[in-house]
């Protein structure tokens, strides 16, 4: 399967931070996201960390509209997720609080009672309750929200709620990304057109359950609860949850999904085009994730077929797919072969026959039948590890399992911008 393009907004923030000089790979601008009705965004600069750029998000949903929504599994949560979870779990929300600059994550009892004032705040301003308010953060883990800054902003933010917003909403919730991520799509089929749209944030800290990122989408669709929480269970395991850039897991991951019912369309009328539209926009969400990671020069798909089980298909793709040696290797554009066997190997889970596995870059056979293959031509390696879009297919020859990760190469760029992101 060829990787679906993110379809991407333009920055257009006026502020320069030190990784701008990142390029995202393959990543595609577009114009505009679809308005869902039902949802108001209001977005602001609110000073949080750095003046001048939108920092701050409020999200209103109509009432009635549905929540479902998953978490890191990182054990040192942040204190917004212990919140948001607590909350969700109480009552549906009409109300998201949304920070970048500082993760509230490490900040003990402290950051708990700062994610419940900034919830407070927030209902104060939507008219609604406290816990029905969840709140979201990114940024530098360990420091304290500066709630005085948030909390005066709040109202503001109210006061410019919008349903048409949600390109200002996936500028304000970047950190280190260099690109808005955004996506819509509608659904056809019902009485009337379905809307799906979707933006996400982050580029570092990424590895499953889920990522150092934040995810929302939403739809006008009608669906029941326990059937919108299952849908985006199914489609983050093969979207958000099939990518990593460096092996890390943030204490903030959060990715909602949220159905308002405005549209009147039940799901069971447009249930299969609306679950390809939904795993489309989760996709291409986690897609330009990696597309935009943290210094990368190189978007790679890491495709591993012929395992004796889903889960040894699944170890050995992310062997391969965090290997710093694999990656810098990636980067540099060699095609050094004997790293990513390496790697498969020590991921396997039984004897491995060495003899039945097969090795392709970009199509070109490099390794079978226990050595490097026989036609194979150092000059086609390295042409097809030039390109911006490497596909790295290993056949294990042991069964019939497959699976597929996303990631980037590991360049001196990352170093830089991990090394500098605090100063």
């Amino acid at each position: 399967m060829r990787p679906v393009r993110a379809v991407l907004v333009k920055n257009t923030s006026s502020v320069t931070d030190v990784w701008s000089s990142a390029m995202a790979v393959g990543l595609e601008p577009a114009t505009e996201l679809a308005p869902v009705p039902g949802i108001r965004i209001g977005t602001i600069a609110a000073g949080i960390r750095r003046p001048g750029r939108l920092d701050l998000t409020l999200f209103e949903l109509a009432p009635g509209s549905r929540t479902a929504a998953v978490f890191t599994r990182n054990q040192f949560c942040a204190a917004p997720v212990t919140v948001a979870r607590h909350h969700l779990a109480g009552m549906p929300p009409r109300g998201l609080v949304i920070n970048t600059g500082y993760a509230n994550a490490g900040t003990g009892d402290a950051g708990e009672e700062d994610a419940v004032a900034c919830c407070r705040a927030a209902a104060a301003a939507l008219g609604c309750r406290a816990e029905e308010v969840l709140p979201f953060s990114t940024g530098i883990i360990g420091a304290r929200l500066p709630n005085d800054r948030i909390l005066a902003a709040l109202p503001q933010a109210a006061s410019v709620l919008a349903e048409d917003h949600w390109l200002d909403a996936s500028r304000a919730i970047m950190t280190t990304d260099t690109v808005p991520k955004g996506i819509s799509r509608v659904v056809r089929g019902g009485v009337m057109p379905v809307t799906i749209t979707g933006i996400a944030k982050g580029s570092g800290m990424i590895e499953p359950n889920m990522a150092t990122m934040l995810a929302f989408i939403a739809t006008d669709a009608d669906i029941p609860q326990a059937l919108l929480q299952d849908l985006l269970k199914e489609v983050v395991a093969v979207s958000f949850n099939q990518i990593t850039v460096d092996g890390d897991t943030s204490t903030n991951d959060a990715c909602v999904l949220i159905a308002t019912g405005r549209s009147g369309v039940p799901l069971k009328a447009i249930l299969e085009p609306f679950r390809t539209a939904l795993h489309a926009v989760c996709e291409g969400l986690a897609q330009a994730l990696v597309r935009d990671a943290e210094g990368a020069t190189k978007f790679v798909t890491v495709e591993v077929s012929g395992a004796r089980t889903g889960d040894e298909a699944r170890d050995v793709a992310y062997a391969i797919a965090r290997s710093p040696l694999v990656k810098t290797a990636l980067f540099a554009g060699d095609p050094n072969w004997g790293r990513m066997i390496a790697a498969a190997g020590r991921a396997a889970h039984k004897s491995l026959d060495t003899h039945a596995v097969s090795l392709r870059l970009n199509g070109v056979c490099v390794f079978r039948d226990g050595a490097m293959a026989p036609d194979y031509r150092e000059e086609e390696g390295v042409a097809a590890m030039r390109l911006d879009e490497i596909h790295i297919l290993l056949n294990l020859g042991a069964g019939r399992h497959g699976a597929r990760v996303w990631t980037s190469d590991l360049s001196h760029e990352y170093v830089r911008i991990n090394g500098e992101y605090r100063t």
